[in-house]
C-alpha cells in the first residue's frame, strides 16, 4: 500500500481523535484528562507497529547499553521506556486540547517555571526559547506567556487544511501567536523586532537544501534548523535552551538548561551544535520523555565523513553571514 493510500485510510481516525479531543478532553478535570491520554497511548502502542520499530531503533542509538549482550531480543526495560514515551506524547497532545478552555488557569495548574527560567525570562525581552519534543513541549511557550512574554511559535501543516486550523486553534488558546512553517521567516523576524519572543523546536531533521545544517546528534550526522542561532544573532535576543520535566503528579516544571548570548550566536554552526548537545544530554537521561516513535535518524553517513562534513558546513555557513537562510519546516511545534 502506498503512502497516499495510507493517509486516506488514516484520515477518518485522525478526525475521530480530534473530534473526541474537542468534545471531551477540553471539558475534563486534569486528572481525568491524563487518564484518557494514558488510555489512548496504550491503544497507540498496541497498534503502531511501525512506530514501535522506529522507537527501538532510536533507543539503540540513544542508550545502546540497554541492548549490550542481550542477543536479538528486545529487553523488558527498553519496552517499558517505549511505552512511557507513547504515554508522554499522548499527554502532551491532550494538554494542547485541554488548555483550550480557561487556558491561563489550566496552564498554571499543569506546570511551573523554574527559578532559573523565571530569571532568564525576566532578564530578556524578547527571548528565544529552544527545546525539543521532550516532556510537554506545548507548555514551555505557555508558561513563558504567563511570565509576561508575547510568544510566537511555528507549526507545520498536519493533514487537511481544516485539521491544521483546529490544531493551531488549540495552540493559540492562551494567546500565543502561531505562524505556519511555510513563509515563517518574515513574520517571526518582524515579531522579534517588535519585542515578541520566539518558541522553537529543533530536534527534527531539516534537509540542508531546505536550510538545515549538519551537526552531531548522538554521534551521528544530523541536519537541523539553524533558526534559533540565526534569529538570536540577527534579532539580538538571548537563547534559553529549555525543557519541561514531567513531575510525579502529572504536572511539569520548565527548566532553562543553558543561556546563549546574541554575540555567541553569531557562530551559527557552533551555536546549533551546542543546542543539540544540551538537548542530547537530557534525552539520554530521560529517553521516555522524548518522542521515540519518530523516524529521526533517517540520514546515514559514514562516521569517517562526519568531521569533514561538519567542518565544511561551519566554514560555509559562517562565511555567508547575513545571507544565512533559516528553515522552519520540521523545526515546528
Amino acid at each position: 500500500m502506498n503512502k497516499r493510500a495510507k493517509h486516506i485510510l488514516r484520515r477518518p481516525f485522525e478526525w475521530l481523535g480530534i473530534a473526541l479531543a474537542l468534545a471531551i478532553i477540553a471539558f475534563l478535570p486534569r486528572r481525568a484528562m491524563l487518564a484518557v491520554a494514558d488510555f489512548a497511548s496504550a491503544i497507540m502502542y498496541a497498534f503502531d507497529a511501525k512506530g514501535r520499530k522506529h522507537a527501538i531503533v532510536n533507543l539503540k542509538i540513544i542508550k545502546p547499553s540497554l541492548f549490550n549482550g542481550r542477543g536479538e531480543g528486545i529487553p523488558r526495560a527498553a519496552k517499558s521506556i517505549v511505552r512511557r514515551s507513547y504515554r508522554n506524547m499522548a499527554r502532551a497532545v491532550a494538554h494542547a486540547f485541554w488548555t483550550m478552555r480557561s487556558a491561563k488557569r489550566r496552564v498554571a495548574e499543569a506546570g511551573e517555571m523554574s527559578a532559573r527560567g523565571k530569571a532568564f525570562l525576566a532578564a530578556h525581552h524578547p527571548a528565544i526559547t529552544v527545546s525539543a519534543h521532550l516532556g510537554c513541549w506545548e507548555i514551555l511557550s505557555q508558561l513563558a506567556f504567563l511570565e509576561g512574554h508575547v510568544m510566537m511559535s511555528v507549526a507545520k501543516d498536519i493533514g487537511s487544511e481544516r485539521m491544521t486550523k483546529l490544531l493551531m486553534r488549540a495552540r493559540k488558546s492562551i494567546g500565543q501567536e502561531i505562524v505556519r512553517a511555510d513563509g515563517a521567516f518574515r513574520p517571526l523576524m518582524k515579531g522579534l523586532k517588535e519585542g515578541k519572543s520566539l518558541g522553537l523546536l529543533v530536534d527534527q531533521p531539516v534537509r540542508p537544501e531546505d536550510g538545515g545544517m549538519w551537526v552531531r546528534f548522538f554521534g551521528r550526522p544530523y541536519p537541523v534548523s539553524v533558526a534559533p542561532a540565526f534569529f538570536a544573532a540577527k534579532g539580538k535576543a538571548a537563547i534559553g535552551v529549555a525543557w519541561s520535566r514531567p513531575l510525579r503528579d502529572g504536572r511539569y516544571r520548565c527548566e532553562v538548561l543553558a543561556e546563549i548570548a546574541p554575540g555567541e550566536a553569531r557562530d551559527i554552526w557552533q551555536t546549533t551544535q551546542r543546542i543539540l548537545e544540551i538537548l542530547e544530554r537530557v534525552i539520554a537521561r530521560h529517553p521516555s520523555c522524548w518522542v521515540l516513535n519518530y523516524n529521526a535518524f533517517r540520514k546515514h553517513i559514514k562516521p569517517a565523513e562526519l568531521e569533514k562534513l561538519c567542518a565544511n558546513e561551519s566554514k560555509a555557513r559562517n562565511a555567508q553571514g547575513g545571507r544565512q537562510r533559516a528553515d522552519f519546516g520540521d523545526g515546528s511545534r
